[in-house]
């Protein structure tokens, strides 16, 4: 059966019930005054009658607290909170998202959701939002091995582009870094490549005792005075793999960024500077939590969805500077 079957994909009632259990396992948390499990359910109310609903619609999932008396349910203070979308419709944006590998646009999602346009725009910027983590520094620990890479994506408005410069002087930069141990990626947009800007970045996001593998950048040159060890390969003279030390490539953060570079061409096709870190931040969350490292596509969602807490996106925030 299609995990898009599931009740919790359509009824309203057991959206709210499955995100209960993922967000509340000790008991409901009062978002007022922070009180566990000190709540009682509150069943039938519904709201002010309408043209379109003359008898109101149901209120779901709503708690009332015992020690604040204050009103609440399990969207306050997520990236649900204040949004007119059901709830099912949320969990099935969720699942979209996480599932497609390459991602799911918002011109699709809107078609597919039945919802507008500028609602699934926010809905993705929301989601994405509730896929950045910061717990994965510092990477390569115990001695691991880290692969550094840059790429550049996109059209920089603050570097126009200019007549003789190279192909990227117009871009934006991302840097990425892949920890072969945990097989985990991590990318941080960047304005630019030089070493003053790069070199602290990796300083706070890698671990001393670890092995970093490059290529032959110059920025990269003396990155052996930070870490245990640091190779490179030389791709201006085709050498892709080191021939004496077969380990020594960057093979593994450049097929993630075939991954991300088709995503972005292929199903996002324009993206902002403003935008990128959390473009950066979804296909960071899919290859961390991918089959490879055993978690499959409803235990992506379910991890998506532990993160929804205090990470609300409003609609002016999304549309960037």
């Amino acid at each position: 059966m299609s995990v898009l079957s599931a009740p919790y994909m359509h009824d309203e009632a057991a959206a709210f019930a499955h995100v209960e259990a993922m967000l509340w396992a000790d008991g409901p948390v009062c978002p007022h005054c922070g009180v566990v499990d000190s709540a009682y359910k509150l069943e039938g109310v519904r709201t002010k009658a309408s043209k379109k609903n003359p008898e109101g619609k149901e209120r779901h999932g709503l708690w009332k607290c015992r020690e604040c008396r204050k009103q609440f349910t399990v969207r306050k203070g997520t990236i649900f909170e204040e949004s007119h979308l059901p709830l099912h419709l949320w969990l099935q944006a969720i699942h979209l998202m996480v599932s497609s590998k390459k991602g799911i646009s918002s011109h699709q999602l809107h078609r597919v959701l039945g919802i507008t346009y500028k609602s699934a725009w926010l809905l993705t910027h929301r989601i994405r939002e509730c896929m950045r983590s910061g717990d994965l520094a510092p990477m390569g620990g115990n001695g691991g091995t880290v692969e550094v890479d840059e790429t550049f994506i996109g059209q920089n408005p603050n570097k126009p582009k200019k007549k003789g410069a190279r192909g990227y002087a117009h871009k934006n930069a991302m840097l990425t870094l892949v920890d072969r141990d945990t097989k985990q990626a991590k990318s941080i947009v960047v304005d630019d490549i030089k070493k003053d800007t790069l070199v602290p970045i990796l300083r706070e996001n890698i671990a001393k005792e670890a092995v970093i593998y490059t290529d032959e950048a110059k920025q990269y040159t003396h990155l052996g005075r930070d870490f245990v060890d640091h190779d490179f390969t030389t791709h201006s003279k085709g050498e892709y793999v080191k021939r004496e030390k077969p380990q020594v490539h960057t093979n593994t953060v450049e097929g993630f960024y075939s991954v991300f570079k088709r995503g972005m061409k292929g199903i996002y096709q324009h993206c902002g500077k403003q935008h990128l870190h959390r473009y950066a931040a979804e296909f960071d969350f899919r290859y961390n939590n991918r089959e490879a490292n055993g978690v499959n596509d409803v235990e992506r969602a379910s991890k998506a969805l532990s993160g929804v807490v205090g990470k609300r996106v409003l609609y002016r925030d999304s549309l960037g500077a």
